[in-house]
């Protein structure tokens, strides 16, 4: 899970996705997230964020800001972008065209060919929509995850 500063959206996605796992069992799954930025390297999430996601019963508060690195293209199967633009920086940093292949756009899972953007409510306050939303997204993405390896 990837935003720009690694301490709103991405945290929350973060806490979001773990806590699925959890509760649908899914072995093997493994979840973090980072920023494109490095600007809150070493922080913790926004405490709007930490609120957002304890009113849905989910603590955030122990995850460290870091900047996404060129190791986690080689670690990781999928990295969800939350917006265009880090999309793009994603794909910039990609170390090969296979591993710029594991990036996409998170909404694209909750509206298809869309590439709606994860609001970033670092500015507007609106952490509790920008959660729901997550929520649903990431919903979505194991829905279509498990649906195309039960096919598979």
């Amino acid at each position: 899970m990837v935003c720009l500063g690694n301490i709103c959206r991405s945290p929350m996605a973060q806490g979001i996705l773990e806590d699925k796992i959890k509760k649908y069992k899914l072995k093997n799954w493994e979840v973090d997230s980072a920023g494109t930025s490095g600007w809150h390297d070493g922080e913790a999430p926004d405490n709007r964020a930490i609120k957002a996601a304890k009113g849905h019963g989910i603590d955030i508060s122990q995850q460290v800001s870091r900047k996404l690195s060129k190791k986690d293209f080689d670690y990781y199967d999928l990295i969800l972008a939350m917006d265009s633009s880090n999309y793009t920086e994603i794909k910039r940093l990609c170390p090969s065209n296979e591993s710029c292949d594991k990036v996409h756009l998170m909404l694209n899972y909750l509206h298809p060919n869309s590439n709606m953007a994860v609001p970033d409510p670092y500015y507007d306050g609106k952490f509790d929509e920008v959660f729901k939303l997550l929520d649903n997204g990431i919903e979505s993405f194991i829905k279509q995850t498990l649906q195309k390896s039960q096919s598979n």
